[in-house]
């Protein structure tokens, strides 16, 4: 996956009641790199994670994704 990182990702689960968020900031080196990450509809709903965690395909998705609503 390229670097920097795409700005829009799609959660597979709720986080904080949200799915869509932005990197607003990104960082690192190599095994060290990381992402800020806010929700699109609150950016108060904000979280740092490594880079390696944002690549897991079945935890985020790569854009604003549809998804079903969860139950």
């Amino acid at each position: 996956m390229r670097w920097p990182p795409n700005k829009a990702w799609t959660s597979s689960s709720s986080i904080q009641g949200y799915r869509h968020f932005e990197v607003t900031e990104y960082g690192g080196k190599g095994d060290e790199r990381w992402v800020v990450l806010a929700a699109v509809l609150d950016k108060d709903i904000n979280f740092k994670l490594n880079w390696n965690e944002l690549k897991t395909y079945a935890k985020w998705s790569i854009g604003w994704v549809q998804l079903p609503k969860e139950e």
